[in-house]
């Protein structure tokens, strides 16, 4: 990735003070981002923007017509390319709730947290300037 191209997340959530968290703690790490309230809004803004977003950041329990693990496993099959973190506080995840290339982060969680998280699971071609450099 040029250091002109800086890479966009989706991230997901219902609850807006969390999802401005995530959106601070996703713009701190060096991503542009999306946001969405739930998974059908998730789909129609990787329906449009999915050439430009590398990470799904999202919730699990959402309302509208599927949670997170629904929708990382939409993402997966649809935009193979997107790396996928799914949190929650009060979920953990069972075998085969999330894909195989998803991970899980639990809340709460601060940036240190997840951009630490980060830094281990994303595949140094989409990580953002800011991840490369060791903390």
């Amino acid at each position: 990735m040029s250091k002109s191209t800086v890479p966009y997340a989706l991230v997901v959530d219902d609850d807006a003070i969390i999802l401005m968290h995530a959106c601070d703690i996703i713009e701190e790490a060096g991503f542009r981002f999306f946001e969405a309230a739930n998974g059908d809004e998730a789909i129609k803004v990787m329906d449009r923007h999915a050439d430009s977003i590398v990470l799904l950041f999202s919730d699990v329990e959402m309302p509208g017509s599927m949670n997170g693990f629904a929708l990382a496993h939409h993402v997966a099959a649809a935009w193979p390319h997107v790396e996928i973190v799914i949190s929650s506080g009060r979920v953990s995840p069972s075998p085969g709730d999330m894909p195989l290339k998803a991970t899980f982060i639990g809340k709460p969680f601060n940036a240190d947290m997840v951009h630490a998280h980060l830094r281990e699971i994303l595949p140094e071609g989409k990580k953002p300037d800011p991840l490369r450099t060791a903390v």
